[in-house]
């Protein structure tokens, strides 16, 4: 009589301070098994890439649903979205997925943001362009000098999609920034405490102000922290091949898009999970 085997979590560090490459099987991914162990790795790691596994996308939502909430998006009736900056592909959100080309976190105009989002690559862009960098804002708040620490975890930060469109468009119009700053924004922490004690820095291009600070002193702290957190020791760019699905911690790295060419034809499809923990002072 044979006995089943337990399935076994197989991953390798990327780098020391962030990803991990998942090496199981899609049969074994799909089975739920060490969808627990998957999780705490992510928390651990930051960035987790499922190199090659091709998902369909029946099987990308169904193993979304085995890591947590699933999060509903307008999608294309099946629970993906594509992601692309071509317009003819993408005519409802093409323009206002110019702001993923900076560093940025997800929702941080909602009180709590998405957990996790899951890309897989459907067409890469050409090589050398199109990759997908992430930056683990947990280890660059620990590796803070303890007096920065507690000076960082007093402030407040101002967040507003509305912000990001001057990263790539300095002299909107009128019409054009009312219509991103009715999305709204948000008064968030600098550093967020996690209910694991853990602590991570909320920061990037939606971060329009720190409160009680002049906007020279906003500038610096924002863009510092961002300079910092974004060096090497903290990042990892991901080049797409056909069939990667890379997986990443919303509440606890940034991540952004790096130019392409919108009309080559580079193309993601994303599931997302739905967040567990409200944004929280330290």
């Amino acid at each position: 009589m044979s006995v089943a085997t337990k399935t076994v979590l197989q991953a390798e560090d990327i780098k020391p301070q962030i990803g991990a490459r998942v090496l199981n099987t899609k049969e074994e991914l799909l089975s739920g098994e060490i969808a627990g162990e998957i999780r705490e790795l992510l928390e651990a790691r930051g960035v987790l890439v499922f190199p090659k596994i091709g998902f369909t996308s029946d099987e990308q939502v169904a193993f979304t649903k085995t890591l947590g909430t699933f999060a509903p998006e307008r999608g294309d009736g099946e629970g993906i979205t594509k992601i692309t900056l071509d317009a003819k592909e993408n005519p409802s959100s093409a323009e206002y997925l110019k702001g993923s080309l900076y560093w940025h976190i997800d929702g941080t105009r909602n009180d709590v943001p998405i957990l996790a989002s899951l890309l897989s690559c459907i067409k890469p862009s050409p090589k050398g362009t199109g990759n997908t960098g992430f930056a683990n804002t947990y280890s660059a708040f620990e590796a803070l000098p303890e007096d920065k620490k507690a000076e960082y975890e007093q402030y407040k930060v101002i967040h507003g999609p509305w912000e990001s469109l001057f990263y790539y468009e300095p002299e909107p119009s009128l019409a054009k920034l009312q219509g991103y700053m009715a999305i709204g924004e948000q008064v968030l922490p600098l550093v967020w405490k996690h209910k694991s004690g853990r602590k991570s820095l909320v920061i990037g291009c939606t971060s329009v102000a720190v409160e009680g600070k002049t906007p020279m002193e906003s500038a610096l702290i924002i863009h510092g922290l961002r300079d910092w957190a974004t060096g090497p020791d903290f990042t990892y760019s991901h080049e797409w091949e056909i069939g990667d699905l890379v997986m990443w911690d919303n509440t606890g790295t940034m991540h952004r898009a790096e130019a392409y060419d919108p009309t080559c034809g580079r193309m993601m499809h994303r599931t997302k999970l739905e967040g567990e923990e409200a944004f929280a002072y330290a």
